[in-house]
């Protein structure tokens, strides 16, 4: 349904764009709103990619570090060949890095639009699984537990490149008053976790404040806002705590909590700004998949992401002596590799980061991001689906046997 959603808004946004109303689009994009003397006087298109967004990464936020405490990342040596034994935390870097070269590749006459190199480095984990889910529900469970292993690991690569390499200017003082409210937030929570998990206005009365404040301020610092809805998400305790003999997990509560408000309005609203590009006809979107930056993106995410993935997985088993998980094989690998290259959320992102809303660029940018995510998506989940069917017709073989067995006994 938050598939649906996202796709239903972007497709929206498009349509508007391209059609004869569309400076209509663009005016409510760019409509200020918001306290000025706190510069937060905004453009709906900012507050959707500044705000709203954050309650996406508070959620990978919670997410990362729920694999990094109590999940397969709690132990980096067991974590880099997990039970699927392969190897996803390298293969998170290699569909990071392979992606960035091939785009500065593309672009490296083009300074203007070099800058980009990050936008294919990223991985929609949301429909990644989605699209898994639908088409792959026969597959072994190692294939499942390496994609979302290595989508965890690549969130975490994403959200250090926009805080690191998309910071133009960091201000000390509002960044040092941000760890007091973030500092409150962690310490309530760890506190008095059955308190906000059982409580759900405590919740949105005392923490959602603290949270804001927290975003506030590092926006004002210079950093890109939702950096704090990690920073947030981390804060968070995600082992089950003892609170009057009753075992209690707050993130598990609060994710339920948040999901469908992140799913069902943040991240569609996020698309919807995010995604409106005139394409100019056909003659304008043959110009723009043409373009430097659209080739750099596409080839990035269609090719660069499953290649940089394979190769580091392949180079990671050579290097270390082991082998794949016996349950599936290295072209089940290369079709959960495909999957990666879904780029979309936190690939806009960076999209709108990277280049000024007005420039070409941005516009060619989103065309690359859309393009290339619907050609993974489709490409991955049509190998998936036949894949699944020999996993369907195997497990049913199984099972006859077992049953012929039981009635020969």
């Amino acid at each position: 349904m938050a598939g649906i959603l996202l796709v239903v808004a972007a497709v929206i946004a498009i349509v508007w764009t391209n059609s004869p109303s569309a400076e209509s689009y663009f005016a409510l994009r760019d409509l200020e709103v918001g306290y000025e003397p706190w510069h937060l006087d905004l453009s709906l298109g900012a507050w959707a990619a500044d705000g709203l967004l954050a309650i996406f990464l508070f959620l990978a936020g919670l997410e990362l570090k729920r694999e990094f405490v109590a999940g397969d990342l709690r132990d980096l040596g067991k974590a880099a060949v997990p039970i699927a034994a392969a190897v996803p935390i390298a293969a998170a870097v290699g569909g990071v890095v392979l992606p960035a070269l091939i785009y500065a590749g593309v672009n490296l006459g083009s300074p203007e639009t070099l800058g980009g190199w990050a936008i294919p480095t990223a991985t929609d984990i949301a429909f990644a699984v989605a699209v898994l889910a639908i088409v792959g529900s026969y597959l072994p469970s190692a294939p499942r537990l390496f994609l979302l292993t290595l989508a965890v690991v690549d969130d975490l690569l994403a959200i250090t490149i926009i805080a690191i390499f998309y910071t133009d200017e960091v201000h000390v003082l509002p960044l040092l008053l941000a760890l007091v409210p973030l500092a409150v937030f962690g310490l309530l929570a760890h506190r008095f976790p059955r308190f906000f998990a059982h409580r759900t206005w405590a919740a949105w009365a005392i923490l959602m404040p603290l949270a804001v404040i927290t975003w506030a301020l590092v926006h004002e610092a210079g950093i890109h806002a939702t950096v704090a809805g990690v920073l947030l998400g981390f804060a968070v305790p995600v082992l089950a705590g003892k609170a009057s003999g009753e075992p209690v997990e707050l993130a598990e509560h609060l994710e339920h909590r948040v999901r469908p408000l992140s799913a069902g309005f943040a991240v569609p609203v996020f698309a919807f700004f995010s995604t409106g590009v005139a394409v100019g006809g056909w003659d304008g979107l043959t110009t723009a998949l043409a373009a430097p930056v659209t080739l750099g993106i596409i080839v990035g995410l269609i090719l660069g992401k499953p290649l940089g993935i394979i190769s580091a997985t392949w180079l990671t088993t050579v290097l270390t002596g082991r082998k794949l998980d016996p349950s599936y094989l290295w072209i089940d690998l290369v079709r959960i590799a495909l999957l990666a290259g879904i780029g979309f959320t936190v690939s806009l992102l960076i999209a709108e980061l990277s280049f000024d809303p007005a420039a070409d660029a941005g516009d060619q940018a989103k065309v690359a991001v859309l393009t290339a995510s619907v050609l993974a998506a489709v490409l991955a989940g049509g190998l998936l689906a036949v894949r699944n069917r020999h996993y369907l017709r195997h497990q049913s073989r199984r099972s006859y046997k077992a049953r012929l067995k039981r009635v020969g006994a």
